[in-house]
């Protein structure tokens, strides 16, 4: 179905017919695609539709554009752009629709997104990279309005970072920078702060990024008087027009309706973008949208009879068949046997899309109705039994769900039986869930050879000279080995530059390396993050860098739908290895010592969390994730670049495991749990307990996202019996993520004499100054007396009541 791209001056009227009905026979497939669809949807098949009706034409003009290397970054209309590069088929369509759990079928997502959302395959079956430079590229959507729009601006960095840093290797990524990301959205969107500050980012960086705004003149019911000045976006953003003294872009505004002219633009604005390496926007205006904003709603709700029947006669589709008339290039009954030709198509396209869909889950069925009907025999309760296999083998269409759901209703009725049947029965459930979970549960982290888990930990080794130095110089000089080792390494963010952040841990780094390695950011932690999402994704390994813990909440959205989701939602087909560095805990301050770590937990499952007590751990965390192919957090303590360390001997090479924790000192007693600097406080306290009768054995987290893999906690509470959970996190925060870790993952609760305990922050903000501190987090008093106290209510005679 993939559209031609001849864009040769001289072609013959054989060649340029054959081209424009190809392209015409690609925008009626799409619509109906679209069409079909909202049937599909209505009628129960397909659970939710949302469609690329309305922007067929234009997305044609784009494809003849996109080349190979290229990266798309768009949004849940660009079917029809898909299906013009060859990378969406009208099974592979429907069976998006179905939610076909199959990646050979449903190539985009395996079922485990709506319809609509696009992506293609960066990586072969093994997690490894393929030659990006040789096929088409669609970075995979998210459905949050702006959202791919952060990501757009790394995949277009990354073209300047090949072009212009000769010590990369570009070899499957670039070819000499060439490559230009187009990006997509509504014009509704546009109103979102995502696609300001990337716009922004993206004129101040200058990246050959392409940007059409599709619009249809509403967001969802919502008209555009309601959403943009001046009902048009791109007459306000009329000032990022570059002119030859100033950096900034080039617009174009097009009709959407209007074939010759689509050309013409898409053409020019790709050879702007991947000649001068300049951002681009296309304001694609006048475009229809005929079946509303998805299936769950009409627009003839909200749009008057006027505006219904202007988009009648401007749709893009009709627009094109005119103008092919109009021209002689086709005559109606020609056109009328192509139509009739791909409603056939589409038809059977859809057919054979289900019929991949449900066959497996007949088949299914069949398994558990045979299981089942063994059961009646077997059983005295074969007649309840039998409803449930009646009820089954009513269901038309079953789901996966009806069938399990079914077999697992039947083995309460033979709860005290045993027999081989029950036995078979309760095998057939427990292989159905090993065979069919994965479908719906694999790849939230990579499941390859280079996940960050396989990578063994390395310990820092020292020389009888090895000086005690600030624990940012050794931040500075791993950081320095790994620009040297690591060619594709790169680090940017507020600071990072010029000064070498605001700490200091990579002073001088930007001399030795230049400003496109090591570079300063503006106030604007969502870009940030998208440069290092899409830079990651074309094989660059980016650390972007957040001044402070506090200031993630800018970029928390970006890091949960997008970055978190990566590998689970294109099912291990891409992969965006970025490390968000940043540092947080205790200092000063409402704003600048929040530890908002249980709602990070919470939100960014599927990137590493880690939280290293000094800044050698932090180093050798940097070192592992470089060796590995998965995203992270790393917050390092924002109290502890000056406490001296010892300098390794062995930078760049010592790895601290993820998913590991320390015991750090060893004790009898009761088991303290805590991580980053409250740690320290912690170790003193344990100190102070010892002088009373107290042995508490205290254990670093290091890692919260994964957590305590080899259970050694539990291991520490199966000896002392006790344990305390000590965090600076609000009550209810990452303590009581920890707390079920223990409990319910590692089940400590069975070697507890006391209930376990959570020493957290209080509930407000921290106030300013050192006192707000000790007042707002837990003391090292705290601690002391939480510790006593606990084991003062199982051994009052020899620990009497502190208070």
């Amino acid at each position: 179905m993939k559209t031609n791209s001849n864009t040769k001056s001289e072609i013959t009227f054989q060649d340029f017919k054959k081209e424009v009905l190809q392209d015409y026979k690609v925008a009626v497939t799409s619509r109906e695609c679209s069409l079909l669809g909202r049937r599909e949807v209505l009628t129960g098949k397909a659970k939710f539709g949302i469609f690329g009706d309305g922007k067929e034409v234009p997305q044609i003009a784009w494809a003849k554009a996109f080349k190979n290397g290229d990266f798309r970054s768009g949004y849940y209309r660009d079917q029809t752009f898909m299906m013009a590069i060859g990378e969406l088929t009208i099974e592979q369509f429907f069976a998006g629709l179905y939610a076909n759990t199959e990646l050979s079928e449903e190539p985009m997502s395996a079922g485990r997104q709506m319809g609509g959302h696009f992506a293609t395959h960066s990586l072969d079956e093994n997690g490894d990279w393929k030659d990006l430079t040789a096929q088409k590229n669609s970075s995979a959507d998210i459905s949050p309005t702006a959202g791919q729009m952060p990501r757009l601006l790394g995949l277009a960095q990354a073209s300047k970072i090949y072009r212009n840093v000769t010590s990369t290797n570009s070899k499957k990524f670039s070819k000499e920078g060439n490559e230009v990301a187009w990006g997509t959205i509504g014009n509704a969107s546009t109103s979102e702060g995502l696609f300001f500050e990337t716009i922004n980012a993206a004129g101040v960086l200058q990246v050959p990024m392409v940007i059409s705004i599709w619009d249809d003149e509403y967001g969802i019911s919502v008209h555009a008087r309601h959403q943009t000045t001046k009902e048009n976006i791109s007459e306000i953003l009329k000032g990022f027009q570059r002119d030859k003294d100033t950096n900034g872009y080039e617009i174009f505004r097009v009709n959407g309706w209007n074939y010759p002219e689509l050309i013409d633009v898409y053409q020019r604005a790709g050879k702007i973008a991947r000649k001068e390496h300049v951002p681009v926007m296309i304001h694609v205006q006048e475009l229809t949208q005929p079946q509303g904003h998805s299936t769950s709603g009409s627009h003839e709700r909200y749009k008057d009879k006027n505006r219904l029947a202007w988009e009648i006669e401007y749709d893009c589709n009709a627009q094109m068949r005119q103008w092919i008339i109009d021209n002689n290039i086709a005559a109606e009954d020609e056109l009328k046997i192509l139509e009739k030709d791909i409603k056939k198509a589409v038809r059977d396209g859809k057919k054979a899309a289900w019929s991949t869909f449900i066959n497996p889950i007949l088949s299914e069925r069949t398994e558990a109705v045979a299981i089942l009907e063994a059961l009646v025999a077997s059983s005295p309760n074969g007649i309840f039994i039998g409803k449930l296999i009646t009820d089954l083998k009513a269901l038309e269409e079953p789901l996966r769900r009806d069938i399990i759901s079914m077999c697992r209703k039947a083995l309460r009725y033979v709860l005290g039986e045993t027999t081989q049947e029950k036995a078979n029965l309760q095998n057939w459930i427990n292989n159905y869930f090993s065979k069919i979970q994965p479908k719906y549960s694999s790849h939230l982290f990579s499941e390859g050879p280079q996940s960050a888990l396989n990578q063994d930990e390395v310990k820092p080794t020292y020389n009888e000279d090895s000086p005690m130095v600030d624990g940012r110089v050794v931040l500075r000089d791993n950081f320095e080995t790994i620009f040297n080792n690591h060619p594709n390494a790169l680090v940017f963010g507020e600071d990072s530059g010029h000064i070498g952040d605001v700490n200091q841990g990579l002073e001088g780094l930007q001399e030795k390396f230049g400003e496109l390695r090591i570079s300063d950011a503006g106030i604007r932690e969502a870009t940030i993050l998208g440069q290092g999402i899409g830079m990651a994704m074309r094989g660059l390994r980016p650390i972007a860098e957040i001044q402070y813990l506090d200031y993630l909440l800018y970029a928390l959205q970006i890091m949960s739908d997008d970055l978190a989701t990566v590998q689970y939602r294109t099912r291990g087909r891409q992969k965006s290895p970025v490390i968000v560095r940043t540092r947080g805990h205790r200092l000063e301050g409402i704003w600048h010592s929040g530890s908002q770590m249980g709602g990070i937990l919470n939100l960014i499952r599927g990137i590493h969390v880690l939280v290293p007590r000094d800044m050698t751990k932090a180093a050798g965390f940097y070192n592992t994730l470089l060796e590995s192919d998965e995203p992270a957090l790393i917050v390092e303590c924002l109290n502890g670049y000056r406490l001296k360390e010892q300098l390794p001997s062995n930078l760049g090479e010592f790895k601290t495991p993820i998913g590991v924790v320390e015991t750090i000192r060893e004790g009898e007693d009761i088991t303290l749990v805590s991580y980053g600097s409250t740690l320290r406080l912690v170790m003193e306290a344990a100190k102070e307990l010892q002088a009373v009768g107290i042995d508490a054995e205290v254990i670093d987290a290091q890692s919260l996202l994964p957590f305590d893999l080899n259970h050694d906690i539990a291991s520490s509470i199966s000896k002392t019996n006790r344990l305390m959970v000590i965090d600076e996190d609000v009550k209810g925060g990452a303590s009581a993520y920890i707390l079920d870790q223990i409990l319910n993952v590692q089940n400590a609760y069975q070697y507890l004499d006391s209930q376990p305990r959570t020493l957290t922050a209080k509930a407000h903000r921290p106030a300013y100054g050192t006192d707000g501190d000790y007042f707002s987090k837990p003391s090292l008093e705290d601690i002391f007396e939480e510790v006593y106290n606990l084991i003062s209510e199982s051994n009052p005679e020899d620990f009497p009541i502190l208070r």
